[in-house]
């Protein structure tokens, strides 16, 4: 922050938020002159999202280091604010007629191929100013990218080259609105790794077929896949069971305005995995991805690798809903949107540390319970399950100690349960919090902190 008051006040309140992540800022503060002080520190210039999170854009880079492949999801959200009337600086989200006032979020998070999140990557926040909702079509089509809301997928994909380790395959992974043509080429300059979800039936360099979908189409499936679909609106999840093709194919640059100094578009190669559900079922929406890929698809693992690789993108939706329900950030009245925007930074910290606790459950669960809790958290929260004052000599795990978070939090832990999921560790982790400060009012003489 280049003030060390200011960036102990910002661990300060990160401590207490982090702490009662559920709560407002004023609930989380202990009394008025600390509340007063996050107010003020968050209307300060010197405190931006980019210097907040800044040192965990470094730690997520460490923590890839450990790994020889990431995925690094990028996504987009939107945090409705249209109840708080009062609010400045806020702008049009949803449809027209929905009339909504909000701001703009697209992240990036990094992850492991095996779902282990590892951090965020980048993250732009923002409030749209309506000028788009006046123009014409064409007139959006024929403004330059860097004039469009879609080249946050570009700007984040950079952001990601940059903070990318050395040695480590990094591929940025992209839902249906990031088919962007523009992407592509910048990933193919950029010499790092893409995969998006195709929304568009692009005209291919190939006399015979001459668009994307039929080229996708016309080979034969090499595999068989059994894949989880969550739950949709009227629809229960289901397992379907889907067929994977795939092929290579050069897309067609499109049409754009003449622009000058602007360098025009050219074909771009890449490969097509299309997967079909086969036989589903009559009341259900038919699952169908066709999945654009820079990565070299030449063998059915190949491609079925590249099928594993999109099914990690559901985990940011995750991380989004940990953000929305577990830190309740669209409660925050500040006032101001660019109060907002280091508040909601601030959460996006504690809101992936919530979440990654759930997964080093699952990844890592026989490593020491000292990788997510201090020695005091850990000894109140024994001490509180099992109704002693004695805590163990030997340390429990981290599946021990995330189940009983959990079960603070309502986890049953009954047979067929599994693991305790993100809803029931930020309740127990709240509660958790609580007792620990308790116990060490009671045995002020804390072993080191969480390393977290």
């Amino acid at each position: 922050m280049g003030d060390k008051r200011l960036e102990w006040r910002v661990i300060d309140i990160a401590t207490k938020l982090a702490a009662q992540p559920t709560a407002s800022i004023n609930q989380a503060c202990e009394d008025w002159a600390d509340t007063k002080a996050a107010y003020r520190l968050l209307a300060n210039e010197k405190v931006t999202a980019e210097k907040i999170l800044g040192p965990s854009q470094q730690r997520t880079r460490e923590r890839m280091k450990g790994y020889g492949l990431v995925l690094a999801v990028q996504d987009t959200t939107f945090l409705d604010y249209t109840r708080h009337t009062k609010t400045d600086g806020l702008g049009p989200i949803g449809t027209p007629q929905q009339n909504l006032k909000g701001l703009v979020m697209h992240s990036t998070l990094a992850f492991s191929p095996e779902g282990m999140p590892l951090g965020l990557l980048a993250q732009e926040i923002w409030a749209r100013s309506g000028e788009e909702e006046q123009l014409t079509e064409q007139e959006r089509k024929s403004r330059p990218i860097e004039e469009k809301e879609s080249y946050k997928w570009l700007k984040a994909l950079e952001e990601t080259v940059s903070l990318s380790p050395e040695g480590v395959q990094v591929v940025t992974i992209c839902d249906r609105e990031g088919d962007i043509y523009e992407l592509f080429v910048e990933a193919q300059k950029a010499g790092t790794g893409l995969l998006v979800r195709a929304a568009q039936n692009r005209a291919v360099m190939d006399a015979e077929t001459g668009l994307l979908w039929d080229t996708a189409a016309s080979t034969a499936p090499v595999r068989h896949l059994k894949v989880q679909v969550p739950a949709r609106v009227k629809e229960p999840a289901r397992e379907a069971v889907v067929s994977v093709r795939f092929s290579s194919v050069t897309l067609k640059p499109p049409w754009r305005a003449k622009m000058p100094d602007k360098d025009p578009l050219l074909p771009v190669p890449l490969d097509a995995v299309l997967v079909q559900e086969v036989e589903p079922p009559a009341e259900a929406t038919p699952l169908e991805w066709l999945l654009l890929t820079n990565a070299p698809v030449h063998t059915a693992e190949d491609a079925v690798e590249r099928v594993q690789w999109y099914r990690q993108r559901w985990p940011i939706e995750v991380f989004h809903k940990v953000l929305k329900s577990g830190c309740k950030v669209e409660d925050c009245r500040l006032g101001k949107g660019e109060r907002l925007i280091p508040y909601l930074a601030l959460s996006s910290i504690i809101a992936w540390r919530l979440y990654w606790l759930t997964h080093i459950n699952r990844h890592f669960p026989d490593a020491p319970c000292i990788t997510v809790l201090a020695e005091h958290e850990w000894q109140a929260l024994y001490a509180t399950i099992h109704r002693t004052s004695t805590p163990p000599e030997q340390m429990p795990t981290v599946r021990q100690a995330v189940r009983w978070i959990a079960q603070l939090g309502g986890f049953l832990g009954r047979k067929g349960d599994g693991e305790p999921g993100p809803t029931v560790t930020w309740r127990g982790w709240q509660r958790l919090n609580d007792i620990a400060a308790t116990w060490l009012l009671l045995h002020p003489s804390p072993g080191p902190t969480t390393c977290g």
